[in-house]
């Protein structure tokens, strides 16, 4: 059964009338109904793209976090031939909020990070809502270095509210091992691309993400704290996250305008999650396309570029 969203609830009611229509239909209780079903269809479509056109920056939020959305795991089954996860960061424990290994896309081998919310209660509690622990950026930090060391480009699918702001976190140095993972990704060697797929969440989001290119979703957001963390803070009042999302330039459109990101992916109309095979394979050539922009640089010329993209972020504003 489909989930929707507040927003959405005029095309819930016209896809719940034809629905009933099928149904009465298919029980031989009407007759001639074809008509009526396909009329329908049309007025919901046209309202769902109506909908998807002027979405606000806190629908684009709510759309971001839809539960139905495509989830790291499901581009990485759909676009990663032979992957091989490796877990564990080699000093403490293994981390299930990001995933990583190594595979082939398209015939090309990379590296693959990817936060992991999960789809359901026991999945989501085991991979921890996307929010990583110290010992998944370590993770990360082990992958990207081998990596390197084998001249493979890597590539991250983001999504994550946040890292893990626990005790233990702060304990086993969350804020240290954020900043080596940003580090590995500024060093590193070979072609990086990310895709924020769905949230991407302050320096959560950045440890995996300062890439040569960044894309993202047409309907994703991507900030340094999220809309309910900034209401509490400047207005301490969480019911005006609304307000705060709206100020916050995190839509896709405002941040290509200011050189965060690269390239925007478009979704089919209703957002990824009514169309996640077609979402994911369009994702696939835009990850192509930036790696055939990068391919066959020097590693010197791979590292400078990537290190000025990010000094020179904001400044031409």
């Amino acid at each position: 059964m489909r989930s929707y969203l507040d927003f959405e609830k005029p095309v819930a009611e016209l896809e719940a009338k034809v629905e009933e229509l099928r149904a009465m239909g298919e029980a031989g209780d009407a007759v001639a109904i074809g008509d009526e079903i396909q009329r329908l269809e049309v007025k919901a479509n046209q309202a769902l793209r109506d909908l998807y056109a002027q979405l606000t920056p806190w629908q684009k939020a709510q759309v971001a976090r839809h539960p139905e959305r495509p989830h790291a795991t499901d581009y990485i089954k759909a676009l990663i031939e032979d992957f091989s996860p490796l877990a564990g960061d080699r000093k403490y424990a293994e981390d299930e909020a990001i995933i990583g290994g190594f595979g082939r896309f398209r015939g090309e081998a990379v590296c693959v990070l990817g936060h992991e919310k999960g789809s359901d209660t026991e999945s989501r509690i085991r991979h921890n809502f996307g929010m990583a622990r110290p010992e998944g950026y370590r993770k990360a930090v082990r992958l990207m270095e081998l990596a390197d060391r084998f001249d493979l480009p890597v590539l991250s699918f983001v999504d994550t509210a946040g890292a893990y702001p626990g005790i233990d976190a702060e304990e086993r140095g969350q804020a240290e091992a954020i900043a080596r993972s940003t580090d590995a990704c500024l060093a590193l060697g070979t072609p990086n691309v990310a895709v924020i797929i769905g949230e991407g969440g302050s320096g959560g989001a950045i440890a995996v993400a300062a890439t040569n290119r960044v894309l993202m979703l047409e309907h994703s957001i991507y900030s340094v704290i999220s809309p309910e963390g900034a209401a509490s803070i400047l207005w301490r009042d969480p019911a005006k996250s609304q307000d705060a999302a709206n100020n916050m330039k995190i839509t896709a459109q405002d941040l290509l305008k200011f050189g965060v990101i690269d390239a925007i992916i478009p979704e089919p109309t209703g957002g990824a999650h009514r169309g996640a095979e077609k979402a994911i394979e369009t994702t696939g050539d835009f990850i192509q396309n930036a790696l055939r922009d990068l391919s066959n640089q020097p590693r010197e010329v791979i590292i400078r570029a990537r290190q000025d993209k990010f000094l020179m972020i904001g400044r031409s504003l």
